[in-house]
């Protein structure tokens, strides 16, 4: 079910999406989901926690061997970057819900679960970054930041038929930051 929700809350937006379109897309009544999730809030904080679980997973397996900082940092990159714009065929749906969910579009009761959330998905890259060696002075906070932001909006201007895979995106991208920011 949770699949289903994804896709129809990545096609159509969380904001005019309803539970009948969500029935729909399983074959449920709308009375069944609720029996499971008893608001659309809950519904899609299911959806964006299976969305965090999946590209944690593979955040984590692409950090499994060995390597030097930059090269674990660039493991990280693309497997978040092949989650991001859908690789995987089960992990597609909820690319899109991870990316385009936003704190204001959650129910404010939601809001510090998603926090929780992304805080515990951000924490790997935290880990990541501060193993990095840097210009003194490189504010690392910000550096993660601006890394997971510009990686969330990868998948607005990607194409998987363009001339870059995720994997050269992300050789390009350490590639940058080592230029940039290595002492």
């Amino acid at each position: 079910m949770l699949e289903a929700a994804a896709r129809v809350f990545r096609q159509k937006g969380y904001g005019i999406t309803t539970m009948r379109d969500i029935a729909a897309a399983t074959g449920m009544t709308a009375g069944s989901i609720y029996y499971h999730y008893p608001s659309k809030g809950d519904l899609l904080l299911a959806v964006y926690a299976e969305g965090v679980r999946r590209v944690t997973a593979a955040v984590q397996a692409a950090l499994e061997p060995d390597g030097t900082p930059w090269e674990k940092l660039q493991r990280a990159i693309t497997a978040h970057l092949q989650m991001m714009v859908g690789q995987a065929p089960g992990d597609a749906p909820f690319a899109g819900v991870f990316v385009q969910v936003l704190p204001h579009d959650f129910p404010p009761e939601h809001h510090e679960a998603l926090i929780a959330l992304r805080n515990g998905y951000e924490a790997t890259f935290r880990t990541l970054i501060d193993a990095l060696p840097l210009k003194r002075g490189t504010d690392r906070r910000l550096l993660r930041l601006q890394l997971i932001g510009a990686l969330n909006h990868v998948p607005q201007w990607y194409r998987p038929n363009g001339p870059r895979t995720p994997q050269a995106i992300a050789r390009v991208m350490t590639r940058h930051l080592q230029a940039g920011l290595e002492p």
